[in-house]
């Protein structure tokens, strides 16, 4: 099935890149730790993250993709890249107004985004500082979002999904070098985190030339299909950035409380790893397939294709799941654990870890549910869903956070409205008819679980409360790269284990693994 082939690629790319994630935030956990400094810089970031999910990223898996597939099939490959140019000149517009605006205006944005830091102007100066530098990377992935869903349409989705290895890489170099305070080296981030938005799009742009795709900026019209391309992108963005805009309500209160947003972050980040992967890889790879399903008329075959997703995507999700709530304090601990992240750090962010990984399956199913209606450019009922869920999401942020909880209470939160969004996602895709829960799926999802939970008992003994091989190790290879190598020994045990536990009581199929990797029949 080319959805699983697609699914490969993209999530083969992904992995590579959220790899180098993980090696970029265990450099930055020891050289930033989880102090003022820390919280004031992933605070800056977080903002042009969300807008480049909200304005690039949403609206253009949600509404550009079917719609640019629509004019290729239609009308051919000219007006389809006429369409696309069209499209292109309006968002890197309006995208820039957006930064330059924010650029003007963040001493004032500085007192929602900062409010713990008001009364120190130094770091809410570096906060504003690190936010202008910033920005610009939001119009950099506005471009790269465009012109990857335009590669994406036309089944060329390896340079759209490697592209953010260089995000990594230009940070990892970074944080190589040696920096005079912790300050200048947030300064250094933020140049790094523009340039290498700058690198994407030249590389973007080479891919899409090489695939003869004529994109080109010309001065911004509102024709008809842009106008369309509006009304379905601005719900549309609002329903696929729910998630970041959660993030982003949470860390903004978390900015009250010294540490936390640096809790929050960090936790973050190893779950960002399996919904990255799964969650948004499944999405990039289903919405292109099933609204090309729907426009032949093959609603068996859609229905076929978002069930394969939720199979596939709940059997790589639950073991990650598990492992988060079982032994998040080992995961923490031997990424993050050194330098200027203390054990105190760690324990907290397990926390946030825990509450953050009970609502991991939401988060992914958001992304599989969701294209149901946006491959029937239907987008405004998502939106509506994702705006319940910030609602929600902000009442009991607020209740928990000041209500004793402090960051527990805002992960707590994000997976709570995450949960919310699922339910009436699912409950309308069914009144609707426009997706049933089949025998396969049914008879797979009890057994994927019982596979998990045999992994959980495994990685307990191999890493839960009172084992040792970190001080058994310890002394001849040091503290450090002996967590790298245990938490890594256990990884891959755990997943030897899963996956033998999934195969021997039926929750995966030698067959399923070969379709990641194997072209069949699109009819499969």
């Amino acid at each position: 099935m080319r959805l699983f082939r697609n699914l490969g690629v993209v999530s083969g790319f992904t992995l590579a890149s959220r790899i180098l994630g993980l090696a970029r935030e265990s450099l930055m956990a020891g050289r930033l730790g989880a102090g003022p400094v820390a919280d004031v810089f992933f605070q800056a970031l977080v903002i042009p993250n969300t807008f480049r999910r909200v304005l690039a990223e949403g609206a253009f898996n949600a509404a550009f993709v079917p719609l640019y597939a629509r004019e290729l099939e239609g009308k051919g490959k000219e007006e389809a890249d006429a369409f696309a140019s069209e499209a292109l000149s309006v968002l890197a517009t309006v995208t820039l107004v957006v930064v330059v605006a924010i650029q003007l205006l963040a001493p004032w944005i500085g007192y929602v985004f900062f409010p713990g830091q008001i009364n120190d102007p130094g770091l809410f100066a570096l906060g504003i500082l690190l936010l202008q530098i910033m920005m610009p990377y939001t119009l950099c992935m506005a471009v790269t979002a465009l012109i990857g869903g335009g590669l994406n349409s036309h089944g060329r989705f390896a340079t759209a999904a490697g592209a953010p290895m260089l995000f990594n890489l230009v940070l990892i170099g970074v944080l190589l070098f040696e920096f005079a305070d912790r300050e200048t080296l947030a300064l250094w981030l933020a140049i790094g985190v523009t340039a290498s938005g700058v690198m994407q799009v030249a590389l973007l742009v080479l891919a899409a030339r090489r695939a003869k795709l004529k994109f080109t900026l010309r001065a911004p019209r509102l024709t008809p299909r842009v106008k369309r391309l509006i009304a379905l992108g601005v719900p549309g963005a609002v329903a696929s950035g729910v998630t970041q805009i959660n993030v982003l309500v949470t860390s903004s209160i978390a900015m009250l409380e010294v540490g936390a947003r640096s809790y929050l972050y960090y936790s973050e980040r190893l779950f960002q790893l399996p919904l990255g992967v799964i969650g948004i890889a499944m999405g990039l790879a289903l919405l292109p397939n099933l609204a090309r399903r729907l426009r032949a008329g093959d609603e068996a075959g859609g229905q076929f294709a978002m069930n394969r997703s939720i199979e596939i995507s709940m059997a790589l999700t639950l073991p990650a799941v598990i492992a988060m709530l079982v032994i998040p304090q080992f995961l923490v601990g031997g990424l993050f654990e050194w330098g200027e992240f203390t054990s105190e750090d760690t324990a907290n962010t397990a926390l946030a870890l825990i509450a953050y990984g009970a609502g991991l399956p939401a988060f992914i199913l958001i992304k599989v549910l969701a294209p149901g209606f946006f491959a029937r450019e239907d987008t405004a009922t998502p939106m509506r869903y994702a705006l319940v869920s910030v609602v929600v999401n902000f009442l009991l942020a607020v209740s928990l956070f000041f209500g004793g909880m402090g960051f527990l209470g805002l992960a707590i939160a994000t997976s709570v409205a995450g949960w919310i969004n699922v339910v009436l996602l699912a409950r309308t895709l069914l009144a609707r008819g426009l997706w049933r829960l089949d025998a396969r799926l049914a008879a797979r999802l009890p057994r994927q679980v019982l596979a998990a939970a045999l992994m959980g008992a495994a990685v307990w003994a191999m890493a839960g409360p009172g084992t040792d091989w970190i001080t058994d190790i310890a002394p001849a290879l040091g503290a450090y790269p002996a967590k790298l190598i245990v938490l890594g020994a256990v990884v891959m045990l755990g997943a030897a284990v899963y996956g033998l536990a999934a195969l021997a009581v039926g929750a995966l199929k030698p067959s399923d693994l070969r379709d990641l990797v194997r072209r069949r029949p699109d009819s499969a």
